[in-house]
């Protein structure tokens, strides 16, 4: 049932049949994902299971404890799986969906249908995120220099760490998107840094520690200054944004 890279515990394995069994009879299959499957799991954290389905009326996500744990079910079938790859997850650059699809340890056994859903999700992580245009290109650079002119006089050590907390996800978000990768969130951020550019991920978590701890921001402002020239470097003057004629009432 687990392939020799992946985290097996039969206690797990054997909860996630019985949410299959007992919750979601009509289902075809349960992908068991998430921490628990990388073998990053801490005390806390829950089992991400997709669970497949023939068909469904809409896809639907449920939050539940079981057995002890707490339970992150997303309720599935092939076409609101496509629909969440290529119209939601691709647009953001984060393929959350697609990646526990792909990771996931088909319980209780492999399927047809299960086999098909990992085809789709290793096509749209293939096809990468859609590429920025220079539009996202200027509105990034245009939000990261922002917080920047903010993070050059803070108005005390409460706002200091505001704005980095605020800055962290962006800048980071922009390193992989401005790069054609595929971007992460949250928790998620570090590991898939590391794997992009190891040595500019040991910078840019030693800058934030710095800029949190000590409330010195000097490296943080360099790594995101080194972020921004490429693309022409800070940008204010001249940005505009037109908003859709629609937009009225």
């Amino acid at each position: 049932m687990c392939s020799s890279m992946q985290f097996c515990d039969p206690n797990i394995l054997a909860t996630a049949a019985n949410v299959l069994n007992q919750r979601f009879p009509d289902a075809d299959t349960v992908l068991l994902s998430g921490s628990v499957v990388r073998g990053e799991a801490t005390e806390t954290s829950d089992l991400d299971l997709v669970v497949l389905f023939e068909h469904l009326p809409q896809a639907a996500r449920q939050s539940f404890n079981f057995d002890g744990w707490p339970v992150e079910a997303f309720l599935h079938d092939l076409s609101t799986l496509e629909y969440f790859f290529w119209d939601e997850d691709r647009p953001t650059g984060v393929p959350s969906l697609a990646n526990m699809v792909l990771e996931g340890i088909e319980i209780p056994t492999e399927t047809a249908l299960g086999q098909k859903a990992k085809l789709r999700a290793q096509r749209v992580l293939d096809a990468g995120p859609i590429p920025l245009s220079d539009e996202d290109i200027d509105t990034a650079r245009y939000a990261i220099s922002d917080l920047l002119s903010d993070l050059r006089a803070p108005r005390g050590e409460s706002e200091r760490r505001a704005i980095l907390t605020a800055l962290y996800p962006v800048l980071a978000d922009f390193l992989f998107r401005s790069a054609g990768k595929w971007s992460a969130k949250g928790k998620t951020i570090p590991g898939h840094l590391r794997a992009l550019d190891p040595a500019r991920s040991d910078r840019f978590e030693a800058a934030f520690e710095l800029g949190f701890a000590q409330g010195d921001a000097r490296q943080v402002l360099e790594l995101s200054n080194e972020a921004l020239a490429p693309f022409g470097g800070d940008l204010f003057d001249g940005y505009e944004r037109s908003a859709p004629h629609e937009w009225r009432k």
